[in-house]
C-alpha cells in the first residue's frame, strides 16, 4: 500500500494577509478555494510540486491560534539560497538561522516557522 502526501493545514487569522505572504516570500499561489458561511479554505502550490499549502480561515475564531512550542515546520529547498535567504531578510521574516547546518527558518503572519534550506 503506497500514500502520497498532498496537503498540509495552517489555521490562520487573516487569509488575504497569509496569501500575499506565502507568494512573496515563497512563490506559492491560489489553486483552488471553498467557501462556505463559517469558513474559507484556500489551497496553495507552484510550478515546481504538486504539494499544496491548505490555509484555513474560521469565520467564528478571532483569537491568535496557540501554536505551542512550534517544534513543528514545513521545508522548502531553495533553488537559489543566497537570493532566498537576502529576499527573506529584506522582508523581515526570519526568525532562526543554524549556520552550521546551513539552514534557516522564516515565520509566517501567524507564527508558523517554514525551513528554508539549500
Amino acid at each position: 500500500m503506497k500514500f502520497k502526501m498532498i496537503h498540509e493545514n495552517y489555521n490562520v487569522s487573516d487569509l488575504d494577509r497569509s496569501i500575499k505572504f506565502y507568494n512573496e516570500a515563497l512563490d506559492l499561489h491560489e489553486v483552488r478555494r471553498k467557501t462556505t458561511d463559517d469558513f474559507i479554505i484556500v489551497y496553495l502550490s507552484n510550478d515546481v510540486s504538486d504539494f499544496e499549502l491548505e490555509l484555513t480561515w474560521l469565520k467564528d475564531h478571532p483569537q491568535p491560534y496557540n501554536l505551542g512550542e512550534c517544534e513543528f515546520h514545513l521545508a522548502f529547498q531553495a533553488e537559489d539560497y543566497e537570493a532566498a535567504h537576502k529576499k527573506h531578510e529584506e522582508m523581515g521574516c526570519i526568525c532562526f538561522e543554524n549556520e552550521t547546518m546551513g539552514i534557516y527558518f522564516i515565520i509566517d503572519p501567524d507564527g508558523y516557522w517554514l525551513e528554508i534550506l539549500p
